[in-house]
């Protein structure tokens, strides 16, 4: 990721609560709703190590990738839909801790639990950061939301029912 050091300081930089997961996806999300675009360049090669700093299969993994987004969505989310697609994402979070308990990972489950119950513990927290990303939308943006690329299609509609599996195929 590169990004202007102004723009990453104005708007307060990566979440320090968050720890290897999503902090990326919760900042770019932050200055768009500022009016600020986030480019991808295709070409460039990533070298990668999924998974390196936590194994797939860590529980620890699983609670931060479900409680990072699940902050994500609470502090970033238009006020209009926050609700609604957090009601979803409890049912849908639910179903997937179902699905491991199926699959005989009851620790993946617990995750998910905790994951929760750590967002409803700092709900305060989390609700007064998202009144400071407001004000600094409002200091330091640029413009209306930039809304270029997002789309209204549900990911795990496309990849569990459509069996899609490619970015491309979206």
């Amino acid at each position: 990721m590169v990004i202007r050091t102004d723009v990453f300081q104005k708007f307060g930089g990566f979440d320090p609560h968050f720890f290897a997961h999503q902090e990326e996806i919760d900042f770019c999300w932050r200055i768009r709703r500022a009016g600020y675009k986030c480019i991808v360049y295709p070409k460039s090669v990533v070298y990668h190590l999924g998974g390196g700093t936590l194994n797939y299969e860590n529980p620890k993994k699983t609670f931060l990738n479900f409680r990072n987004n699940l902050n994500t969505i609470l502090k970033n989310e238009n006020s209009p839909k926050v609700a609604g697609v957090f009601l979803a994402r409890l049912v849908l979070d639910g179903i997937a801790a179902l699905k491991f308990l199926v699959e005989g990972r009851p620790d993946q489950a617990l995750s998910v639990l905790r994951a929760h119950l750590s967002v409803y513990l700092h709900f305060p927290g989390t609700m007064a950061k998202r009144e400071r990303y407001r004000l600094m939308r409002k200091k330091y943006g640029i413009g209306g939301q930039n809304l270029t690329g997002k789309k209204k299609i549900s990911l795990l509609w496309k990849y569990h029912i459509e069996k899609k599996r490619l970015f491309s195929e979206l």
